[in-house]
């Protein structure tokens, strides 16, 4: 087998180890491969293997690889940060957005999509620790995203998002993991549709296994997968 194949049963029996640790069904959790910096043909080798979501953090990298990939029906996943000047075409081009952060970025990506005729999944992203190095939305500034979604006309929030602070060891993004599935319930409890809290993106290639044990729905893995990243000019 191809070594990102190899990789990837690698990947899919851990997720399913920690799903069963937790008591979960391993359908409950959604492998999102990250191929951020790495060539199409690495794409098309993890496709091969039976990998269907893949996640890119640049706008403009993606659509590039969403052209070469055309023929193949891939789920494409915006992960990075996403400006606003770019909303429209990120609406138009996605099948799912892990990184809304305000009502004015809901509002051009909903146009984008509508004028594609598209219905992309979005997730709020949470600002949980405050960092000035990552983007997302205070909790506290949340629920106006929620109101806001209710409004729209093709884009769905369907769930959250977040990126704990660099740790060591898995184990100390389990609170910032725990903190985010709290604020869900809370909202649900508030009285949030719950089709717009089913997901949590949350977990990487050095804790998802924590993350999954925490609710996630959705891992965000890339060099377990594709393996050392490639670096751009």
């Amino acid at each position: 087998m191809p070594e990102i194949a190899v990789r990837l049963r690698s990947i899919e029996e851990r997720i399913a180890a920690a799903a069963a640790s937790a008591g979960r069904d391993v359908s409950s959790v959604r492998l999102v491969a990250v191929s951020k910096t790495f060539p199409v043909e690495a794409v098309r080798d993890a496709y091969a293997a039976g990998q269907r979501d893949f996640g890119e953090n640049k706008v403009q990298e993606a659509l590039e690889k969403i052209v070469s990939s055309a023929d193949l029906p891939i789920r494409w996943h915006l992960l990075g940060h996403l400006q606003s000047n770019k909303a429209r075409k990120a609406g138009a081009s996605f099948t799912t957005i892990h990184s809304l952060d305000s009502v004015e970025l809901l509002r051009k990506i909903d146009a984008g999509a509508a004028d594609a005729g598209r219905t992309p999944e979005l997730l709020i992203q949470v600002d949980l620790a405050g960092e000035a190095t990552k983007f997302g939305a205070a909790p506290e500034d949340v629920p106006r995203i929620f109101d806001a979604a209710a409004g729209c006309s093709s884009a769905q929030v369907v769930g959250l998002m977040t990126l704990p602070p660099a740790a060591e060891v898995a184990e100390d993004a389990r609170p910032w993991f725990r903190k985010l599935r709290q604020l869900r319930d809370q909202w649900l409890a508030a009285g949030v549709p719950a089709p717009m809290l089913r997901e949590l993106s949350m977990g990487m290639s050095a804790d998802f296994e924590v993350a999954i044990q925490e609710g996630s729905t959705m891992v965000r893995v890339g060099t377990a997968i594709f393996g050392s990243r490639h670096v751009q000019a």
